[in-house]
Order: C-alpha cells, then structure tokens, then sequence
C-alpha cells in the first residue's frame, strides 16, 4: 500500500504551542487552506474545551476533500461510555470522525488514573465500540504508547488491540514525550504491525529530540499508513511532526502516493506562510524546501555550478513546492553571483562587461562597512541599477535636512509617556517641502513624517507598511558610538515584500537610509 493519509491537528494541538492564540478566523482560514493542499482529515479540535473550539464546531466551513474530525478522551473510570458527558459531546459534535485518546503506559494508568491495567483495557473498548455506533471514523490516540511499549509490550499491546477489536479505523502510535528515536520507532511499529494491519496503523510525534520528521518516516517505513503533523511543526513544548516537511519528503523522495496533487504541492510555501502570517511572526527563513535559505545560494564555487546546472547544490527544484531561487549577494560572491542576480532581476548584462567586477568591489567594500545584502534584496537592486544605469530610479525626492526631538513626561495618572517628534525637509521636482510628525519614538516620527511628505505626491505609497524592523549593532566596543546597521522589511497591500539596509553611526540615520531606499524602491517599481 503505497497511499499515505494526513491528518493534521493544527488547530488543535498546534494551538498548545507557547505564544499562540488562534481566533475562530484563524482556525476557520487555516482549515480552509489544509483543505486546498490536499490533507485528509482535519482535527477541528475539542468540542466544548473551550470557546473557540466549541464556536468552530457550530460553524465549520465547508471543504472540497479533506473531513474534519473532533478531538475528545475516552470515558472516565466509574462511568459507561453512554453515560460520559464528556464522551458524548465529542460524539454529537456534528462530524463524520473522533479521534479518541488513552493510556496505553502501565504508568500512567496506575500512577494517574489510579486504577488497574485490566480496567484501562476495558475502558478503551468500551470507548472505541460506543463511538463506533455513533459516528462513521474512529481513531484511537494511544498515548505514550512508545515509553509504554518499552516498558510493558505485552500492556501496550493489549491496549491498542482492544481498540483495534472494537472498531478503530486507525490505531495511531502516540510519542507523546518525544523522546523515542528513529531506531527505536521502526522497530516498535514493526512489532506491531505483526498484529495489526499496517494499513491501520498511524503515527504522532512530538519533537523534544528534534526527531519527530524522522520518526514519522522511520513509521511508515516500519508500515504505518497514517501520519498525523501540524502546520510548520506547531505543538506543545518542542511542537509536532511537521507536516509542510514530510509531504514533499514523502513525495519525491519516497515516491507515496498523497492527497496531495502536483498542483497543490507548488502552494506548499504559500501554505506555510500563511500560517505565519496568521501569527505575526515571521517564517523561518532556514525551513526545509519553504525558507527563503532553503534554495539561497552565497558561495561563488556554488553559484557558479548552479548556473550551469540546478542539481548541482539543490535536491529539488524548488518550483515543486512553490519556492524560488536566491542567489545571495555578499562580500563573499564572485562574478557568477553577480551575474545571476542580476539575471534574476531581469537586467541584462554582457559578462564580460567590465562593471560586473566594478559593482562586486562596491558590494565588498560596504558589506566590510557594516551593510548586508544578502538580507536586502532591494537595496542591492538600487545599487546595482544606479551603477550599470539600468532602469536607475530617477531622483524622486532629494533630503535636506531632518530633526528628531524626544520628550518623555509624567501623566496625571503617574503614567510616564514617551513622545518623538521629526521634523523633515526635502524636495520634489525642485520644490522643497516642510513637515512635522510626531511618533512613538524617533523611527517612528521620522517615518511619519516623511510619509506626509511624500504620500500627497505620490500617492501610491499609501499602501506601503514597514512589516519588520531589525537593528544590529556591529561594533559593539564603542559603546553609544557604536555602527548600528538596520534592515528593514516592507510590503504593500499588492502583496510585493521587499528589504532594505541602512548603517549609520546612530540608529536614526541607519534607518533613515533603509526607509529612503524603501521607499525609493516601491516608487521605481509603479
């Protein structure tokens, strides 16, 4: 059976992860997207745990392929299966699957439960054959499973065969401390593909050892068929098994056949970003196949290979999975990264045209002076442009001068409030200009301020946000005299995203120089 099925529990249990807070919006989005790639089933999450889940379940939206399942325990001790309030919410909340969780570690059951390990087994059954005839799906969570099976096989497996008999669909193998390794996975689900069927087994790891991609392969390896992971490896302490990794990994490296089409696959790294930006944070720039690194491109010797063949320095092409190809520009690039850049920003150059050599000494000579490139793509292309004038951004405003005042006062209510205010001039088409804004700091003042500025003249800056702002000191042994670099990441409401680098001696002008090319880029590109 090469088929493998995804189950995600984003919304679930990657909503345990430190610092996320879903809304029902975002849940609502989130399971709209997992739907478009192609998951199999979708845990909505545990009906009545609270609010949000509980208001989800009262409005799922509709899906092209994927199910949504709830999420629930099985009956407590002292109570039939019919008689658990608890049970039956799950059972009645209105979808086709319940994923059912319970002890499986002799543990847990006479350590936290308290009650003995034939009662555990009676339990389980119970569960599983109640759900049976209430819904059309069951999954059995069977917790801990891999420290239980270390500790008592014989227990373990009683467990999941009693749910196995009972009328689970998918038995799936819990590492719910993830501490389980890759060898240690594949032979256990070995064993227990012995008894039960591999094409009913599945796998959920957690990654406290950083395995957790690796030890849901290890599984299907071993027989499993299902594998359930989160969004960009969401989950509780170390998170999940991440999914946006496994799919391609089970695609093109170990030919099985998905939900996921081709086509679905090359919005991988949409889907992952989605799910960023859905928290505010930004993506991990070193993700396998979605990263921006992932298909980044610094050394000369590589760039160079790269050009002449793609399989050189990558594993895939990244198109596969919505991905793109960077090409760094750095104090530590030849002619070839030059070359290709510039290919890949459509300016056409003879390589032998000897101001290739000119702009790669420019580059050197300010990366040594503190700026960084490789993190700021549109700087770079400002620079390149003005130095081969190749479609050079015409002069759209020039600086005068600018003036950042601070005042930091106590409130009435003993509050301290901390008030900047920038004082800009420059000129447009010869005519000067003379604003006055106030911020939040003086970064803050000063962007205001040359906002006003400019945004009447040229109205289409209107859309651009600063959506990220990143200061680094670079000589930190002069103290406040230290040379501050800024990179500054903006987009606009098109959806373009672009970054830019300022370094100055103080982290006003530093930012000032990175807001000045951001802006100037965005006008250069209409």
């Amino acid at each position: 059976m090469t088929r493998v099925y995804l189950y995600d529990t984003t919304l679930r249990d990657g909503a345990q992860t430190y610092g996320v807070d879903f809304t029902l919006a975002d849940k609502r989005a989130i399971a709209i997207a997992l739907d478009d790639l192609g998951i199999d089933m979708i845990e909505a999450g545990w009906p009545g745990a609270n609010p949000t889940d509980t208001a989800l379940f009262d409005d799922l939206p509709g899906l092209r392929h994927a199910r949504f399942s709830a999420f629930g325990m099985t009956r407590r001790s002292g109570r039939s299966a019919s008689n658990d309030p608890g049970l039956n919410k799950v059972l009645q909340a209105g979808v086709g699957a319940v994923c059912l969780v319970g002890k499986t570690w002799d543990f847990h059951v006479t350590r936290a439960l308290e009650i003995t390990l034939e009662e555990n087994i009676a339990i389980i059954a119970d569960s599983i054959a109640h759900a049976r005839g209430m819904v059309t799906e069951v999954l059995f969570d069977a917790e801990h499973f891999f420290d239980g099976f270390k500790h008592n096989p014989d227990f373990a497996l009683d467990c999941v065969k009693a749910a196995a008999d009972a009328g689970a669909r998918w038995i799936v193998l819990c590492d719910t401390n993830g501490g389980t390794l890759p060898d240690e996975v594949e032979r256990i689900v070995a064993a227990v593909a012995d008894v039960i069927p591999g094409e009913r087994l599945g796998i959920h790891c957690h990654d406290d050892t950083g395995n957790a991609v690796a030890n849901s392969l290890a599984a299907v390896r071993a027989g499993a068929r299902q594998i359930q992971g989160t969004l960009n490896g969401l989950g509780e302490r170390c998170g999940n098994a991440n999914l946006i990794t496994l799919i391609p990994t089970l695609m093109l490296k170990m030919g099985f056949e998905l939900g996921v089409t081709e086509a679905a696959l090359s919005r991988l790294t949409r889907t992952s970003r989605l799910l960023d930006e859905r928290l505010g944070r930004p993506a991990n720039s070193r993700a396998p196949y979605v990263g921006d690194s992932a298909f980044a491109h610094k050394g000369g010797l590589h760039v160079s290979a790269v050009a002449k063949d793609s399989r050189s320095y990558e594993h895939i092409d990244p198109a596969a999975v919505g991905n793109v190809r960077h090409i760094v520009v750095s104090d530590q690039a030849g002619r070839a990264n030059i070359l290709a850049r510039l290919g890949e920003l459509g300016m056409a150059v003879d390589h032998k045209d000897p101001r290739i050599s000119d702009l790669g000494d420019l580059v050197k000579m300010r990366e040594a002076a503190g700026y960084a490139y490789e993190g700021a793509g549109a700087s770079f292309e400002l620079l390149a442009r003005r130095l081969l004038n190749i479609g050079a951004p015409q002069p759209f405003f020039r600086l005068v001068s600018y003036k950042v005042v601070g005042e930091r006062y106590e409130r009435i209510d003993a509050d301290i409030e901390t008030l900047a205010e920038a004082t800009i001039e420059i000129e447009v088409d010869g005519e000067p200009l003379m604003v006055v804004a106030q911020g939040n700091g003086p970064v803050d003042a000063l962007d205001a301020a040359l906002r006003q500025a400019l945004e009447p003249v040229y109205p289409l800056l209107q859309g651009v946000q600063l959506s990220d702002y990143k200061v680094r000191i670079l000589t930190p042994e002069d103290g406040t005299k230290a040379l501050t670099r800024v990179l500054i990441e903006s987009k606009d409401t098109e959806g373009l995203r672009w970054s830019t680098v300022g370094v100055a001696p103080n982290v006003i002008d530093a930012s000032y120089l990175a807001l000045q090319d951001s802006l100037v880029y965005r006008l250069m590109r209409g």
